[in-house]
């Protein structure tokens, strides 16, 4: 299990360099490009495999107890120490993250990017896969900061060079706030490791603040706090992603909103809410606050892009809605409560199946109309994807009413949690306050259910009656790809207690300091 969590974490970045190496003469086949797209592939589907079997070797008895760790002294001057180790928070992610790796490199052999040499796309891909995977395994302060910004330079690439229109103001939009944002990260981490005298994430979270005072935990909730809350994207530091997003390519985009998301939430959950308990409870109902605004706002602007002649972008569009999203996992880790927190975890597992698929979808559609604005796709000459593909319609429809938390399906369980989470508060906070949030955050799935279903409407009935002309429905790469987002959207939403009996004792243990 040591070496299984290690293989995970270290194969990515050694499958990035193989990919940057000339081909040995009897892998190239007859195409070289093909080649390099063939051992992305491979490399992912390795990491998949090992994260499969680690997950079904994890003690499932236990799940509140660190395993598969490794532990070795790296710095010893500062005390750093390359520290594995998962649990039943970050498996589900590291499992999620190998999958969805997986499924891009999977569409990018069928469907290879248009842009610059493969060779650099697939190495890009895979550091930005090794950095996530680290970021979800590491135990020490110092090595999450620096697996944090690992997917920093990978992604402003991707956007940059295999982007679409205005990708180079997106790229340097999403480099400056998520730096400039990390810089803040890094004094805070840096201040809990010295006042606390370790870097070590378990033993801080079974110290659980009681070896750093108020003062040093609210500077702290409020330095790391920030450069996490860039990351989520919190409202209102989230203007960067909505640019990141119709720029990057399809690729790109799934796994920015499918895994990059969760990094800065998992942040809070993992560091500040064990480690800063008396800081998180100052701040809670201040970080509750931008969540329930997020979550309006974000649904408003999806409201404004699908109304007819807003000349609205779809990827723009699944982009805001992804503020609003991760707006409810916030207010879930704001209510200090498991309840609340395990609506987060839920949430945000949902959201990297269901938005990861809704990408996926739309990257399709913009393939085959060439364009992604809704007012075009809607038109005469446009999508209906009804008429002219059904499955592909069929499908779009499937995963938008799952973003608007049908029952069922994942994304009701992490919403419901959140606001029942809300409903009841942690002692300490003011419940007249989380209830004004709870109603709040309700009143904002109502929009997310509005918005989504004009742009079902528009898109797959089209606004006209003309007989349609078909075009390339689902494709057998395309169906393998997105087959498994589909199913586990639909198994979550039926049985959330394979999730929820993962989470609950890691978080119940978390919020109590250390002690199961």
């Amino acid at each position: 299990m040591q070496f299984l969590l290690a293989f995970i974490v270290v194969a990515p970045l050694l499958g990035a360099v193989a990919a940057l190496l000339p081909a040995p003469p009897g892998l190239k086949g007859r195409n070289p490009d093909q080649a390099v797209l063939r051992h992305g592939v491979t490399v992912t589907g390795a990491v998949l495999l090992a994260a499969l079997v680690l997950a079904a070797g994890f003690d499932h008895d236990h799940p509140s107890t660190m395993q598969a760790t490794t532990d070795i002294s790296w710095i010893p001057a500062l005390d750093v120490r390359i520290h594995l180790g998962t649990d039943g928070i970050s498996l589900p992610l590291l499992v999620l993250t190998a999958l969805l790796t997986f499924l891009c490199a999977l569409h990018s052999y069928f469907k290879p990017p248009g842009g610059p040499s493969p060779k650099a796309f697939v190495a890009l891909v895979l550091v930005l896969e090794s950095g996530t995977l680290a970021t979800f395994a590491v135990l020490d302060l110092i090595l999450f900061f620096l697996a944090f910004e690992m997917v920093l330079i990978p992604m402003y690439f991707l956007i940059a060079r295999w982007g679409g229109d205005r990708k180079q103001p997106a790229a340097w939009k999403f480099i400056l706030y998520t730096l400039l944002g990390s810089v803040v990260m890094l004094l805070g981490l840096l201040l809990i490791g010295v006042k606390s005298g370790t870097f070590d994430m378990v033993a801080l979270a079974t110290d659980n603040g009681r070896g750093l005072t108020t003062s040093v935990q609210v500077i702290a909730v409020l330095a790391v706090g920030i450069g996490l809350a860039v990351k989520t994207p919190m409202w209102p530091l989230h203007s960067w992603l909505p640019d990141a997003h119709t720029a990057a390519p399809t690729v790109g985009s799934v796994l920015l909103a499918g895994v990059m998301l969760k990094m800065g939430t998992y942040g809070f959950v993992r560091i500040l809410l064990p480690v800063t308990p008396d800081g998180m409870r100052t701040f809670a109902p201040y970080l509750a606050a931008f969540a329930v605004v997020g979550i309006v706002y974000g649904s408003l602007a999806c409201l404004a892009l699908a109304r007819p002649g807003a000349k609205g972008d779809l990827k723009r569009l699944i982009a805001y809605s992804s503020v609003g999203h991760m707006g409810f996992v916030l207010l879930g880790i704001a209510t200090l409560t498991p309840t609340g927190v395990n609506g987060a975890l839920f949430a945000n597992i949902a959201h990297g199946l269901i938005t990861g698929l809704l990408f996926f979808l739309v990257g399709a559609v913009k393939d085959r109309y060439e364009t992604a604005d809704l007012d075009t796709l809607a038109g005469a000459t446009g999508a209906a994807l009804y008429g002219r593909a059904p499955r592909l319609g069929g499908l779009l429809a499937f995963a938008a009413v799952a973003s608007l938390g049908l029952p069922g399906l994942a994304g009701f369980w992490g919403e419901m949690l959140t606001l029942f989470g809300a409903f009841d508060p942690a002692e300490g906070l003011s419940r007249p306050a989380f209830l004004t949030f709870m109603a709040i955050g309700a009143f904002g799935t109502l929009l997310t259910a509005a918005y989504m279903l004009i742009v079902v409407r528009r898109v797959c009935m089209g606004e006209h009656s003309e007989q349609p002309h078909p075009v390339a429905d689902i494709q057998r790469h395309e169906l393998a790809a997105w087959t498994p987002l589909a199913s586990l959207t639909v198994l979550a939403g039926l049985w959330p207690a394979v999730l929820l009996g993962l989470t609950d004792p890691a978080v119940q243990k978390l919020l109590a300091g250390g002690k199961s």
